[in-house]
Formats: C-alpha cells, structure tokens, sequence
C-alpha cells in the first residue's frame, strides 16, 4: 500500500520545509527579535497562525471525528477559525498595546506573580493535554505508513518530536509557515475534490454510509438503531448535541485567544493591521480545510471499518463485504485515504506536510512544557527552597524534562488509546480558557477592578470544575461549567471586598 514514490515524497517534503525554515530563521538574531520582531505581513502572519492551528488535530483529528460522528467534526475548525477571528478583531489592539510580551506577563501585571506561577501550571495541564493529541496524531500516521503496532507508532513519534526540539523545531512562522500553509492547503483541497468526485456529492456520501450500516451488528455496535439515526449523526452539525458541539466550538475560539502561540503571532506583526488582516485570513482558510477533512472521514466510513469492528462481525457470525477494508483505528481514517485514493506523488507531499506539521506542533509545545516546568515550577520551588543552585544547568534540566513529558504523553496515549484527537484538543484549548481568560480580559479592559486574591482563588477552581464535569459526564460540553464556576467565585470574592471595605 506504501510505494516508494510515496516514501520519497514524505521525504523530498520534510527537507523541503525544513531547507525553508532553517534559511528564513537565519535572519533572527535572537530570541526576542523572534518574537516580537514586528516585521511580519499579513500573509507570514497567516501563516504562522495556520501553522499551529492545522497540525493533526485539525486534520487527522477532523477526519477520525466525521468517520464516527459526520458532519459535526467541523466545529473544530470551525472554532479555530473563529477564534483566529475574534484575536485579530478584539484583541490584537489591546495586546500590541499592552507592552508585554506573554499573555501571562499581561496578567502577572494586573494581578501579581502568584496569579502568573498559578496561570503556568494550569497552562501546562493543557499543554500536556495537546501533546498527547500530537502523539495519537503521529502514531496514526507513521503507523499507517509503516504498519507497525500503535506502542511503536507512538514511540517513534515520540522520539521523532524530541529530534525535533534538538533540531530547533519547525518554526510556524516567515517563509516556513507560509509554505506549509500552501502545502497543506492545496493538499486538502485536492482530497476533498477526490472525495467529492469519487463519491458522487453528498448523495453519494449518504448511500456510503447508508451502505456501511445495512450490517445490523455493526449498526449496534456504534449506537445506531434506524435510519434516522445514522442520517441525523451522519448529516446532522449537532450529532453529540447542541450544547456539546457548540460548546467545544466555544473551548476552540476561547482557547485560541488564551494560547501563547497564537498571540505571538499578533505580537510579530508588522503592524496591528497587518495583525488583523492575517488572522482574518487565517479565519477564512481554517473552516476550508475543516471541510475536506470532514468530507475524507465521511467517505471513509463508508467504505472501511476498524479492526475492534471486523473482530466484532466475525463474533457475530457476519462476513466482511467486498470492496470494504480494514483500519487499525478510526485515526487511520486520512492516512489511509491518502495512500489508497490520492495519485502517489501528491500522496507523498501530502503526508510529509502532515508529519511534519504534527512534530513541529509537538516539538514547540513539549519545549513550551518544559520551559514552564523548569522555569515556573521548579525555579519557584529552587526560590522558596531557599536554594541558590541546581545540579544540573537549565539547559540539561530543560532536555531532561522533555524526556520525562513525552514519555509520560506516550504512556497517556496508550491508556486513552481510542480518544478522538479533537476531543483532546476541545479539552486542552478550554482548559487555557479557563485558566487565564477572565484575568486576560480584565487586565485588559478594566484594570483596577478586581482584587489579585479573588483572580489567583478563580483560576483553579474553574479549571477543576471542568475536569470534574469532563470526567463525570455532565450535560453539555466541560468549558461551560469551568467558565461558571470561575466567574462565580470572582464574583463572590469581590462582592466579599466589598463588603468588608464598607
């Protein structure tokens, strides 16, 4: 299924973009003129934010969630479009203004050191989160090319992630960025062209699917009795529901405005209208690509089913279709179409921009983990501890502590083995929002107004109250009662204030 052709595509794409990347970083001197350079254009603006916002989430995590659940995968990057949105509108003024450098740099300002050290270890909650998603993503695709079991997928794309922090990381932004963007691009939209023209339009999406089911074992097995049923999931925007699907819609375009990686972005701009224009496209492409990816997962689940699923036909007696094939799980679903269905040369490229995506993401948040892990955490314990030096120079305990994270998002992986990617990566963006977006947007906009204890108090407990909702199953999606739950006890804190002044 894996031709060479396919191979050398994967490759001659990766060092494509890694050529791209290493000459446009040879211009940055420094890691602040990297950050906030202020020299880019709309388009490297762009770029940079697709970057990060298209890795395997959006793509492969896309198709896995249509493959199961249809038209609903689109919110993902329906959200992430949004959101790209709402930053270039709403907040890349007030953030270009502020003079900082980091969203926690803005609260730590307004709110104090203890509200920013509490802000970095809940964003690392998120972040780990997030790579975990990147390590299932990985997995999925170098298994598929590969054929090797899901411990060794992931492995490998474990240590591949950790090369590439060694080797500096994919940087999304400049010249890199915007190839990748017109890469993945153009790649997505021939996959959704293919899927479109193979499957003969929606009809032909509904009769795959239709098809698929008519196996009453199969039907139960995923929850589906009738008919209607597998039309309302399979051509439904709310199939897991309203309040669900509009709600990690919600944790997408929150998260993306609380992420330190997209506000740097916006802070690299040339200018604030610059800013604006590139998130504004940013915000146009996003859905696109949501589409295709949504469309590939539709096609797919008519025509292939998974390896717990043939285990459970055989069980029941019942045969495998001709013409239906087998994937190991429903994260293979894009891997998978692109190397039965796409011409082999376009199949390369388009799996190299992948992978390579995928690690650049993992690579910059398992860097970012550990920078607040060594940073953060231990250096405020080193500074209570009263300890004036460390065994081992940061550097070592930085390259350490990626070791350890992913290892442990390798071990998470394989225990929340058959978690949908996206569904990871709604939890981690709402966690970030949770966390910081009520003190980001009252330092922002009303500075004064709040008391640091009630902020610093608001934080965790929000965010434990969107985990405690995620893992009981409570109606609707988790952000809803972490965004709540955070309001009330600012609200309470500070009318307590009050009262005690009055």
């Amino acid at each position: 299924m894996v031709s060479t052709i396919h191979l050398t595509g994967v490759i001659l794409t990766i060092v494509l973009l890694l050529a791209v990347s290493w000459l446009s970083g040879r211009h940055v001197k420094d890691a602040h003129s990297f950050t906030t350079g202020g020299n880019s254009g709309s388009w490297m603006v762009c770029g940079a934010l697709l970057g990060t916002l298209a890795g395997g989430q959006s793509t492969i995590g896309t198709a896995q969630l249509a493959f199961c659940y249809g038209l609903s995968a689109w919110w993902f990057t329906i959200g992430a479009g949004l959101g790209a949105l709402v930053l270039g509108l709403f907040y890349a003024g007030p953030l270009r203004r502020s003079g900082c450098n980091t969203l926690l740099e803005v609260v730590s300002r307004e709110y104090g050191h203890k509200a920013e050290t509490v802000g970095s270890i809940l964003f690392l909650i998120g972040i780990f989160i997030s790579i975990m998603s990147q390590v299932l993503s990985s997995s999925a695709m170098i298994g598929s090319l590969f054929g090797i079991s899901t411990l060794w997928a992931s492995i490998t794309g474990a240590v591949l992630i950790m090369l590439m922090v060694l080797f500096g990381g994919i940087r999304s932004a400049g010249a890199g960025g915007i190839v990748k963007l017109v890469l993945l691009y153009l790649s997505s939209l021939a996959a959704g062209v293919v899927v479109w023209h193979v499957a003969g339009g929606m009809t032909g999406l509904r009769e795959g699917v239709d098809s698929i089911y008519h196996s009453p074992a199969l039907a139960q097995f995923n929850g589906l009795t009738d008919a209607e049923s597998i039309h309302q999931r399979y051509g439904s925007m709310f199939a897991r529901g309203v309040f669900k699907d509009l709600g990690g819609c919600l944790s997408l375009v929150l998260g993306v405005v609380c992420t330190q990686s997209y506000a740097q972005c916006i802070w690299s701009a040339a200018s604030t209208r610059k800013a604006r224009r590139g998130a504004l496209l940013c915000s146009l492409f996003m859905p696109i690509i949501g589409a295709a990816c949504t469309l590939v997962g539709i096609y797919m689940r008519g025509h292939f089913v998974t390896a717990q699923e043939l285990n459970m036909l055989q069980a029941a007696g019942e045969t495998l279709p001709a013409g239906i094939g087998v994937i190991e799980d429903s994260a293979q679903a894009f891997p998978a179409f692109i190397l039965k269905y796409l011409p082999a040369w376009l199949g390369g490229l388009m799996l190299g921009t992948m992978l390579i995506n995928i690690l650049g993401c993992g690579s910059g948040l398992s860097l970012g983990a550990a920078t607040i892990l060594v940073r953060d955490v231990y250096g405020n314990f080193k500074r209570r501890m009263g300890m004036t030096s460390a065994p081992l120079s940061q550097l070592a305990q930085t390259r350490l502590s990626i070791v350890d994270i992913l290892t442990a998002a390798v071990i998470a992986t394989l225990l929340f083995h058959g978690t949908f990617i996206n569904d990871l990566g709604f939890l981690s963006l709402g966690l970030r929002a949770v966390a910081i977006l009520l003190p980001l947007c009252f330092a922002l906009w009303c500075p004064g107004r709040f008391q640091p204890g009630g902020m610093l108090l608001s934080m965790p407990v929000g965010v434990a109250a969107m985990l405690m909702a995620k893992f009981t199953d409570m109606p609707g999606d988790a952000v809803y009662y972490g965004l709540a739950a955070s309001l009330a006890i600012l609200l309470l804190k500070q009318q307590g204030q009050h009262h005690l002044q009055h």
